[in-house]
Order: C-alpha cells, then sequence, then structure tokens
C-alpha cells in the first residue's frame, strides 16, 4: 500500500514538473511573440511612412519637370521664332534687323546660331537646315526637364519598394497574431498531449515568422 502511495506521489511531482515545463513554453513564447508584433508593427509603420514621403517627393519632382519642360517648349518656340524672323531679314538685307535679332537669342542658342552661320549655309548644301540641329544647340530647361523626369521615377519606385516592404512586415504580424491565438489555446486544453500538439505548432509558426522577419532585413 505505502509502495502505490509513493508512486502515485512520484507521478503527480513528474507531472507537476511537465505542466511547469509546458507553462514556461507557453510564457516564454508570450514574450517572444509580444517582442516580434511589436517590432513588426513598428517596421511596418516606419515603412508605410517611407513609402508616402517617396510618393510625396515623386510627385513634386514630377511637377518641376513638367514645369521645365513648358519652359523648355516655350524656349524652343522662342528660339524657332527668332530664327524664321532672322531668315526673314536676312534675305531682305535688312542689317540692322538682323544684328538686333542676333542679339536676342537665348545664349544657348546663339552657341549654335554662330557655329551654324560659319558654316555658309545659304550656300553649302550640306550644312544642317537650322542652329537647333547643331552638335552645339543645347536646352538646359529640356535637359533638366529629363532629369527631373528621371529622378521622379526613381522616387515612385523607392516607395513602392517601400510599401512591399511594409506588406511584408503586414505579414509578419499576421503570422505573430496565429501564434499569440495558439498559444493562448493551448492553456484552455487539460490533455497534456493536446497542449503539446497546439504549443508545438505554435513554435513552429514563430520560427516561420522570425525566418520571414530575418529575411526582411537581408
Amino acid at each position: 500500500m505505502a509502495n502505490e502511495v509513493g508512486d502515485h506521489l512520484r507521478e503527480h511531482r513528474a507531472g507537476s514538473g511537465r505542466g511547469l515545463v509546458i507553462e514556461l513554453v507557453e510564457g516564454l513564447l508570450l514574450a517572444v511573440v509580444a517582442v516580434a508584433t511589436a517590432w513588426s508593427g513598428y517596421q511596418s509603420t516606419l515603412w508605410d511612412s517611407r513609402s508616402a514621403a517617396s510618393y510625396g517627393h515623386s510627385s513634386k519632382l514630377r511637377i518641376q519637370s513638367q514645369g521645365a519642360q513648358t519652359t523648355a517648349g516655350q524656349e524652343t518656340l522662342y528660339d524657332s521664332s527668332t530664327f524664321y524672323a532672322w531668315l526673314t531679314a536676312d534675305e531682305a538685307n535688312n542689317t540692322t534687323l538682323t544684328n538686333l535679332l542676333v542679339r536676342r537669342m537665348r545664349p544657348e542658342y546663339r552657341v549654335a546660331f554662330d557655329a551654324w552661320v560659319q558654316l555658309d549655309p545659304l550656300h553649302n548644301a550640306s550644312a544642317p537646315p537650322g542652329p537647333a540641329f547643331m552638335p552645339q544647340y543645347h536646352n538646359a530647361s529640356a535637359q533638366q526637364a529629363a532629369k527631373l523626369d528621371t529622378q521622379a521615377t526613381a522616387a515612385f519606385d523607392a516607395g513602392n519598394h517601400a510599401r512591399d516592404i511594409g506588406d511584408e512586415y503586414v505579414r509578419v504580424t499576421v503570422l505573430m497574431a496565429v501564434v499569440l491565438f495558439l498559444t493562448a489555446l493551448s492553456q484552455r486544453f487539460t490533455f497534456r498531449n493536446v497542449r503539446l500538439g497546439i504549443i508545438g505548432l505554435a513554435l513552429l509558426m514563430l520560427a516561420f515568422s522570425i525566418i520571414q522577419l530575418v529575411a526582411i532585413n537581408v
């Protein structure tokens, strides 16, 4: 009889010890999940903010690009009208007007115009049809517009990338919520095997979530 009582006490103590281990594992799970969820949520918010900032910067650059492109178009129109007026005055041998028009040319256009005139285009069939076709011709506003447009595209792509990273953190946060649910669910069962099975599943999902979390930062 005494032996049976002793065996029963030892089994009870062993069961209590195993129960304590399970509770410790559950507590550790909850602690890890809490920290990981907080970190993932913070990173998600952070990357969403970066995405919004990049989109805003992209819009600003795009507006500046459009403004520079409009200026470039106006300058091109001015160059063309000035050149055609010069051709008309030159054909009429109006030296006073041609000199005035040359002085009113934009500096960028004047460089190409002078190079074009040196080719004697009125008697040289191989000369370009106008200063705008000369290699010396450049429009700083058009170049600035192209540069700003490229930067706007890069900023927009950066916004998309930041948004994708934020979405990855949201997915990890959802996985952590499932782990938290499973951990809380395991505490509702008194059957040790069922409890261990749920905890095991929670541990697997936690490991997968942490791997995903680390992979985002690589």
